[in-house]
């Protein structure tokens, strides 16, 4: 294979080698560099087959989501009543799911850092998630229930960080924020048409072969994500060294992308060992801020989980009801991804996450001031759409801990796994139904504050490193080995001057 020659730029727009002296992007002159035709050929190639595989994540999302939360929808079709449960009972089988949850995400994200076929790992997962599914429509007692829930629990910590460790490993800092976004589609379209799903089985499927409605739920919702688990393992992207389906040369590029994005090889040094990513995550403070930040966020969003509950404060039926919960969340969709292009564009994360907040808190406002039925469903478009702000922030954490992987797979692992106690307290928020939930609404108000001033403090925390930056101190260590990997990469020889990129990385804020 003719070898391709990188580019030093912070992104794939350049794509020659500048020479000694010259600018980025310039000749020795200060003309433009015309751009090398075959790098750009082999490089749209790789990106619209890379979309296009990990578009299954999007599927992939929804079947998590249905599979985790399909139990609400089956709390008044006969679950409670069939399995005896009360109240206290039912909370402890929703909460019990956060327990596996939490607990396995870290040492999950370690162990898809490490192998070389993560796609047979998550596809694997599915598989054993579905299974776990479909036998909650088995279940006669409550021990049997909660014992499920938490197997379900520690199996789908599997899928949510380890998409987004494998999309960080492919995509550059300037590319990353949209596929999150796409990615978390999955989420929201499951926000918007999941209660209709299940209204449609319980509907029509009680009483079938003797089994209740909420029982066949269960069980087609689990095979259905066995299937879509088996697709896995032949559809979804590995790594960029050995991903099958892509030629030699896409490979290579896929190397060369992330390498220039900031400046060295995203491989792990064999000098380090199992726990050298855990290590150093602790020690980082930057993580501390942005688990606190992301749970007050994810407080601040409970409210997605009782949102038909909400729409049913405007007084309509239990079917029109149902309707008008999706069109907030069919708009959220749209709003993030009009958010996540413009922070790529402009490479800016703080803003694009703020904003997007102030309308929620506009939404939360209005629902706490007023029983209009109009002003009230207008709100219900502003709250959805601050989850468009939640997508940017996870893109954040990516490009803020770019290097080593091994660093970058606990810290969106950590900050996830402890968001997610934001939604055990979540839960309990909307208990408080009184004039419409105003309460509640205070209490997410607060949170969503809370969130802007973490935001602004992690803003800073970037800001005074990227000075650090600039008067010459290194971003992270580079071990011998993967600086090795890196000239390789550059075809150059090991001693020679590499493309320094390095030097010009900074943290997005």
């Amino acid at each position: 294979m003719a070898d391709i020659e990188p580019t030093r730029t912070l992104t794939h727009d350049s794509l020659q080698k500048p020479q000694d002296g010259q600018k980025d992007n310039t000749d020795v002159e200060g003309h433009p560099l015309a751009k090398d035709p075959r790098r750009v050929a082999i490089e749209k190639k790789l990106v619209r087959k890379l979309d296009a595989r990990c578009s299954l994540f999007v599927l992939l999302y929804i079947m998590n989501y249905l599979d985790r939360n399909n139990i609400s929808s089956a709390k008044g079709k006969g679950l409670m009543r069939d399995l005896k449960l009360n109240e206290t009972q039912y909370a402890t089988c929703l909460s019990i799911l956060y327990v596996g949850y939490i607990l396995m995400q870290v040492p999950s994200n370690m162990i898809i850092n490490k192998i070389s076929r993560p796609s047979w790992y998550i596809g694997g997962a599915m598989l054993v998630w579905g299974a776990i599914s479909t036998s909650s429509g088995a279940v006669t007692s409550f021990g049997g229930m909660v014992a499920t829930r938490f197997c379900l629990g520690f199996v789908e910590a599997v899928f949510l960080p380890g998409a987004l460790l494998i999309l960080s490993k492919w995509y550059t800092r300037r590319e990353l924020t949209l596929r999150n976004a796409i990615l978390f589609g999955g989420n929201l379209i499951s926000n918007a048409f999941a209660a209709l799903v299940a209204a449609g089985i319980l509907g029509n499927m009680d009483g079938s072969g003797g089994r209740a409605g909420w029982r066949w739920m269960f069980i087609i919702e689990g095979a259905a994500t066995m299937f879509i688990g088996l697709m896995a393992f032949f559809i979804l992207p590995d790594l960029p060294t050995n991903t099958r389906g892509f030629t030699e040369e896409e490979r290579e590029v896929a190397q060369l992308r992330l390498l220039e994005d900031v400046g060295e090889a995203d491989e792990d040094s064999a000098e380090q060992g199992a726990f050298s990513g855990l290590v150093m995550a602790i020690k980082d403070v930057k993580i501390y801020v942005m688990m606190l930040t992301l749970t007050a966020y994810v407080v601040g969003l409970s409210f997605n989980a009782f949102f038909p509950s909400l729409t049913g404060t405007l007084g309509f039926a239990y079917i029109p009801t149902l309707l008008m919960s999706a069109p907030p969340w069919v708009f959220s969709v749209i709003v993030s991804m009009i958010n996540a292009w413009h922070a790529d564009r402009t490479q800016e994360k703080f803003w694009h996450i703020v904003v997007p907040i102030c309308f929620g808190l506009v939404g939360f406002i209005i629902s706490m001031s007023t029983t209009q039925t109009a002003a009230r469903y207008v709100a219900l478009f502003l709250q959805a759409q601050s989850y468009a702000g939640f997508i940017v922030f996870y893109s954040w954490i990516s490009s803020s801990f770019p290097r080593p992987p091994a660093k970058r797979a606990v810290a969106i692992a950590m900050i996830n796994a402890f968001s997610q106690l934001g939604n055990i307290a979540g839960s309990y928020v909307w208990h408080l139904t009184e004039n419409g939930f105003r309460k509640s609404y205070g209490i997410v108000t607060a949170m969503f504050g809370i969130t802007i001033v973490g935001c602004f403090i992690f803003r800073m925390i970037l800001i005074n490193l990227n000075k650090k930056l600039d008067a010459g101190e290194a971003a992270w260590e580079t071990r011998a080995d993967v600086q090795d990997k890196g000239n390789k990469l550059e075809h150059i020889e090991q001693g020679q001057e590499s493309l320094n990129v390095k030097k010009g990385f900074r943290y997005l804020i």
